[in-house]
């Protein structure tokens, strides 16, 4: 067997010393230095997950505003009623300022025809008017429809009965609107009717009218508990209703003229 010498102590140093200088390099050798994120390339920066649970939509480009040829902005208009002053294009709108301390403000309304008054006083009428009424008032206690004929206009002027055609004999044609052959119903309805209040209709003009019952003039949801018991005097409480639904009394209304002449007796809308 071989033998082995061990070795000098000069060369265990040798030995030590180069150990030693590897480990120094190892320790000391510079690293690379870290990348700045603007050193990366595009490709390799984190992509967002596309799969968050956030839904995204891809959002329209603003449209561009109309504008004449002038090249100034169109500015939207008001709101119909509006009676605010729109601001030119180059101009800001004002904001809307609280009103001072006891100023009033006011909304602009619609204008609303008038209720005409209520008469029943029938002195207050013109002198032909009373004559006219008092005529037709005689003609139906009589119980003679034939009475109403002299009364009845004809001509250009005709007393409208209807709104339809009513034949040759406006008495006739009374007389089957009557439930009865005799035309008394027809005489109670119109007695009925002069028996009311009435109104004048459009006073000092050209188609001035004294109108009975003024039921016709007078919107029913107005009417209080007295008017409607007058009313009931006329129709029915079924009828009543209808009427409501349709908007207006639309059963028998006579009219006179300023000057006495009868001018209608119609029923319907």
């Amino acid at each position: 067997m071989r033998s082995t010498r061990p070795a000098s102590p000069e060369a265990a140093f040798r030995l030590i010393r180069t150990a030693a200088a590897v480990l120094i390099l190892v320790l000391i050798l510079p690293t690379r230095p870290a990348l700045a994120l603007s050193e990366f390339q595009e490709e390799e920066l984190p992509q967002a997950e596309a799969d968050d649970g956030i839904e995204r939509r891809e959002l329209p480009e603003p449209e561009a505003e109309l504008t004449p040829s002038t090249g100034q902005t169109v500015p939207l208009p008001d709101p119909p009623g509006s009676t605010r002053r729109q601001a030119p294009a180059d101009e800001e709108a004002p904001a809307d300022e609280p009103p001072e301390e006891g100023e009033e403000t006011t909304e602009p309304t619609a204008p609303q025809t008038p209720v005409p008054e209520v008469h029943y006083d029938l002195s207050l009428l013109p002198e032909p008017v009373r004559r006219m009424h008092g005529l037709l008032v005689e003609a139906c206690r009589s119980g003679d429809i034939e009475r109403l004929r002299p009364l009845i206009e004809t001509g250009q002027n005709a007393t409208q009965l209807s709104f339809g055609a009513i034949g040759s004999d406006p008495i006739e044609f009374l007389r089957e609107m009557s439930g009865d052959s005799e035309g008394h119903e027809i005489l109670a309805i119109m007695l009925e009717v002069l028996s009311a209040g009435y109104v004048n209709l459009d006073p000092g003009q050209p188609q001035e009218l004294y109108v009975w019952p003024y039921f016709f003039a007078v919107p029913l949801e107005n009417l209080d508990a007295g008017q409607r018991v007058e009313l009931f005097k006329i129709v029915t409480a079924g009828d009543y209703e209808d009427m409501k639904t349709y908007g207006a009394y639309i059963f028998y209304r006579l009219g006179i003229t300023p000057e006495g002449r009868w001018a209608f007796f119609v029923a319907g809308d």
